[in-house]
């Protein structure tokens, strides 16, 4: 018989990887969003009728407990970069969470997916990351056997990643690059050099978004990986300068690179906060003060038989439509 799934925030960019792998491995995908009419555009990643859009809030509980009747799982991928007056990390991130969790303990169904973050901690200084293991924890203590994905930075064609550095890139004459604020002096043999970088900054392990879906659809394929925490990251660690050498190998612009340090990136933060996108918040600030890199201390892609799809494979296939040709 074949499997239904409920995908909340299946509209997104890692929900749109989630959505097509499922439906290609024959799943009914039934996608819970807000706005069902500014989703129709997932109907063509399956075939005819398998692919249903439901309208559901997560401050509705009605709707998430209509959205997950029937369903044999649920996965939860719903979450914000920063915080608006509408919406905030507390509830988006535990009380939605929670929510559904509760709708499908309250449905009978066992198996769930909860999408977090690598980093998370009830004791960050980050509201995003406090917020985050608010949401591990309500999950957890509603189903057990709940499954918690935290990947390190998603990358793939329509991140919000690599795709914001390689449009910086675009439209100006400098990269910055985060670092501890002052500088190192680091010796070669019996000569100085000043390293204005910090060593590079914070360390990130990008994990290709169609590697997390796999995840997600591997841990609901065999019950026996469910369950678990599992810390979901790339082959290879980058520093903020490695990064951003990245987007330029990518794009094939050439631009120097700017250090940045994080004192003065928590002053522009706090400017930027005003937009209505903001580019930078200091939560985000406060976030990248720690390293985002697997700690090694829960089963990762190799113990779900995936294997990690490295950054400089993918890359140059979305990043070269900001090059030379096209900058300004």
């Amino acid at each position: 018989m074949t499997r239904l799934v409920t995908i909340f925030g299946g509209s997104g960019f890692l929900g749109r990887a989630l959505v097509r792998r499922f439906a290609q491995d024959g799943w009914r995908v039934r996608v819970a969003v807000r706005h069902p009419a500014a989703a129709e555009f997932l109907r063509p990643l399956g075939e005819v009728e398998q692919i249903a859009l439901v309208q559901a809030d997560l401050a509705n509980p009605a709707s998430v407990a209509a959205a997950v009747a029937g369903a044999d799982a649920v996965i939860n991928l719903v979450g914000i970069l920063f915080e608006t007056r509408r919406q905030s990390f507390q509830a988006v991130h535990a009380d939605g969470a929670a929510t559904v969790a509760a709708a499908t303990r309250d449905a009978g169904i066992g198996a769930m997916v909860q999408m977090s973050a690598l980093g998370v901690s009830a004791d960050s200084p980050a509201a995003y990351a406090r917020s985050k293991a608010a949401g591990e924890a309500a999950v957890r203590a509603a189903i057990p056997g709940a499954t918690i994905l935290r990947p390190s930075v998603v990358f793939g064609p329509d991140d919000d990643f690599f795709n914001r550095f390689a449009r910086m890139a675009q439209l100006s004459p400098v990269l910055p690059v985060f670092t501890a604020d002052g500088f190192e002096v680091k010796w070669h043999g019996a000569r100085p050099e000043l390293d204005l970088f910090g060593g590079g900054g914070p360390r990130f392990q990008p994990v290709y978004v169609g590697d997390v879906a796999a995840a997600a659809l591997a841990v609901l394929d065999d019950p026996a990986l469910a369950g678990r925490t599992y810390e979901l990251g790339g082959p290879t660690v980058y520093s903020m300068k490695q990064i951003m050498e990245l987007v330029l190998d990518g794009t094939g612009l050439h631009r120097p690179l700017l250090p940045l340090p994080m004192g003065l990136a928590m002053t522009q933060a706090r400017l930027f906060e005003h937009l209505p996108t903001p580019p930078l918040t200091r939560d985000q600030v406060r976030m990248m003060q720690a390293d985002n890199i697997l700690r090694g201390e829960a089963p990762g892609l190799e113990a779900l038989g995936i294997v990690a799809t490295p950054a400089e494979t993918i890359l140059p296939h979305y990043l070269r439509r900001y090059g030379p040709a096209t900058a300004n």
